[in-house]
């Protein structure tokens, strides 16, 4: 993903929740109740424009449902309604990342990595709200991935 596509998307996040790149000030501390709240609402607006799409989905399969006589239609309908729910499916479970992302937030365990207890970076995490590795921690966990695929 190019510098500029990886920016639209991080602008994306913020304007979703109306909100511009978090401001850093000289000596300010990692994760103050600032930068916090400038994460959990991200989060909660993500989180609510998510559900949203889950209750537009609901009515327009209700809406939708027809009983078409032709085969070729009813199949036709059938891959638009299973294409749907997929999206609808990793929504939900993205819902459950978020949810679980605020909940790190509420116990000041947010914006650090799991795995080796570095801080992620601000940056990183407007690209990427619910990220909960670094960045040379994703990328390890990734390059084994790779190799568990290779054998």
């Amino acid at each position: 993903m190019s510098d500029a596509a990886k920016e639209k998307k991080a602008h994306g996040v913020l304007a979703m929740a109306d909100l511009s790149p978090y401001q850093e000030k000289a000596g300010e501390e990692y994760m103050n109740d600032a930068q916090r709240e400038h994460f959990r609402r991200i989060l909660q607006a993500w989180r609510s424009q998510l559900r949203e799409e889950v209750d537009r989905t609901v009515g327009h399969l209700k809406e939708e449902a027809s009983n078409y006589a032709d085969p070729v239609d009813r199949a036709a309908q059938e891959e638009e309604f299973a294409i749907e729910l997929r999206t609808r499916d990793r929504e939900r479970k993205l819902i459950k990342k978020i949810e679980k992302t605020l909940e790190l937030i509420e116990r000041n365990d947010f914006g650090y990595c799991e795995s080796c207890g570095i801080e992620i970076g601000i940056r990183r995490l407007e690209a990427r709200p619910t990220a909960d590795l670094c960045i040379d921690c994703k990328s390890l966990a990734e390059i084994r991935e790779k190799q568990m695929k290779g054998h």
